[in-house]
């Protein structure tokens, strides 16, 4: 069965472009496009898509609306997949999207939205229960916080940043193996010295491990982040 998928972006452009993008992929059903918040909260409740993908700013207040949306999504459609698409690489965003889980949950810079791959593969992972942040966010993170004179990213290996890289953008054991070129023995091993190294060795669930370690990476120069009030509907 295709994944049903709704778009919203206020950009007719952007719409129809990545509209004609995934309707060129057999695996995708795209069954509404609109342009504003309020037209793509009535869609997620008359269409009840498999997910959303969602401009980060649209009408009505143009700021942060596609993660509002995101986070009121968790209560009424609680199994609804949303990605982001957003042209802000601050890790604030990223982690506001994640703070009620990371489980169906996708933040995908727009510079990606024009390779049809790594949309689906944001798409498809929501869909299934899973998440991706965008690697180029992971990376500042690992960067900035491994500039932190006592960070334990410090104890880390070369080759056990690059585990964490790739468990922070949501992907599984199998899928690291695969980007890696390692075996899923070789993985295992790397994410239980890696989790044990950062403390965080009693993180089993896919969803709450990506949670963590973004958390632990944006531990330095984040500022807390404050979603605005959602309005009524």
């Amino acid at each position: 069965m295709p994944v049903r998928v709704v778009l919203g972006d206020d950009s007719i452009i952007v719409r129809e472009g990545v509209r004609q993008l995934l309707e060129g992929d057999p695996s995708m059903d795209v069954v509404a496009s609109v342009g504003d918040v309020a037209s793509l909260r009535e869609v997620c409740d008359t269409e009840r898509p498999d997910v959303v993908v969602a401009d980060i700013r649209m009408p009505p207040t143009n700021t942060d609306d596609g993660i509002r949306l995101a986070i009121e999504l968790r209560d009424c459609h609680p199994a609804m997949g949303v990605v982001v698409l957003s042209q802000f690489s601050d890790p604030e965003y990223a982690l506001a999207l994640l703070d009620r889980g990371s489980d169906r949950r996708a933040y995908l810079l727009k510079e990606r939205v024009h390779n049809r791959a790594e949309l689906t593969a944001a798409i498809h992972a929501v869909a299934e229960g899973g998440s991706m942040i965008d690697p180029k966010i992971v990376e500042q993170l690992v960067r900035t916080r491994g500039h932190a004179e006592n960070s334990p990213l410090n104890e880390l290996t070369a080759r056990e940043r690059e585990v964490l890289v790739e468990i922070a953008q949501g992907k599984s054991n199998t899928a690291i193996a695969e980007s890696l070129f390692l075996t899923k023995r070789a993985v295992e091993k790397h994410i239980n010295a890696i989790f044990l190294k950062l403390g965080l060795a009693d993180v089993q669930d896919v969803s709450k491990r990506v949670k963590a370690a973004l958390m632990l990476l944006s531990e330095t120069g984040l500022k807390p982040y404050a979603a605005a009030p959602t309005e009524p509907h």
